[in-house]
């Protein structure tokens, strides 16, 4: 068996067990299962390998995943794409400036994680250069999540500010790094391991946006102990296989608060005696997360994702 650390479209690499790095295609037959993702097979996949008669390596089975999390596939078709498997902790790169990252990506990340059984660690990166309004909604975004149960760490990549911190967070685990792009995501993991020198670019100064600078997802492993698995920058999550029904439950304050609720199916909308809306009016549920809820509702009903 080998675990899959890189995958660069068609071709996989699989670190074997003696540490041999063996490129790969993916045999024919998982092509003619049915699965609906993109890549049948993700980075940090355990897989058996088989060489055909002219020395090519294919790759013929997955060993059963502990976990995975997935977002729905770029090219707007109905399939998904796996970003990872086996993933210890879910590391989401946010910038509260250059590039804003919305809270409504982050809870859509969030919920994506808690439907897959994912911990989740909030990075704010590019604390060097923040005013003092962008450092105080810093900490009340810093409260909020970590209110919630979500540690955060607060960090510059660029200075080294946090590193440390996020080191010892890391070690030992296979750590999924993700984030919009333009975060400082590749930065961050130059910062973490010297020497790996991984592609970074500039922001637009006219959009305030980020460019995608990562185009494959790839495993690299820690001077420290651990793995992170490097990801293409993304835009958004959706609710992806999961019911109307299921999604409070990925929020965690709210599940804990729809106990109270009068009909055991309450959408938390509009219904009477709704115990996430006396939350939320009451303040005990931050609005913020309550529209992220709602967002995602919303988009079920349109048929839209992100």
């Amino acid at each position: 068996m080998g675990v899959v650390v890189k995958n660069t479209g068609s071709w996989y690499q699989v670190r074997q067990e003696n540490g041999e790095i063996v490129d790969c295609k993916v045999k024919g037959n998982f092509r003619m299962q049915d699965i609906r993702s993109t890549n049948p097979v993700a980075v940090g996949d355990w897989v058996q390998i088989e060489r055909s008669s002219d020395g090519v390596a294919f790759i013929s089975r997955i060993k059963e995943r502990k976990n995975y999390i997935i977002r729905r596939s770029p090219n707007l078709s109905r399939q998904i794409h796996i970003l990872a498997a086996n993933i210890d902790l879910a590391v989401l790169t946010i910038t509260v400036n250059y590039p804003p990252t919305s809270t409504v990506f982050v809870d859509r990340f969030l919920c994506a994680s808690e439907a897959y059984h994912i911990p989740v660690l909030l990075v704010i990166n590019k604390t060097d250069v923040y005013n003092s309004s962008d450092t105080e909604y810093m900490n009340e975004l810093m409260y909020l999540y970590e209110t919630v149960g979500y540690p955060c760490v607060a960090v510059s990549a660029a200075t080294g500010d946090g590193i440390n911190d996020l080191r010892d967070r890391l070690r030992g685990k296979v750590s999924l790094f993700s984030g919009n792009s333009g975060v400082g995501k590749s930065t961050l993991i130059n910062a973490l391991i010297p020497g790996i020198n991984l592609k970074t670019s500039q922001i637009s100064s006219y959009h305030n946006k980020g460019m995608h600078t990562t185009t494959f997802s790839e495993m690299i492993a820690l001077p420290s102990g651990g793995y992170v698995i490097d990801t293409p920058g993304i835009k958004g999550f959706g609710a992806i296989d999961m019911s109307r029904n299921e999604i409070g439950h990925y929020f965690k304050e709210i599940f804990e608060v729809s106990s109270g609720c009068r009909y055991y199916n309450c959408t938390h909308l509009h219904e009477p005696d709704c115990a996430v809306l006396t939350a939320v009016a009451a303040r005990r549920i931050s609005e913020s997360r309550y529209k992220s809820y709602t967002s995602i509702l919303g988009d079920m009903d349109d048929g839209k994702y992100r």
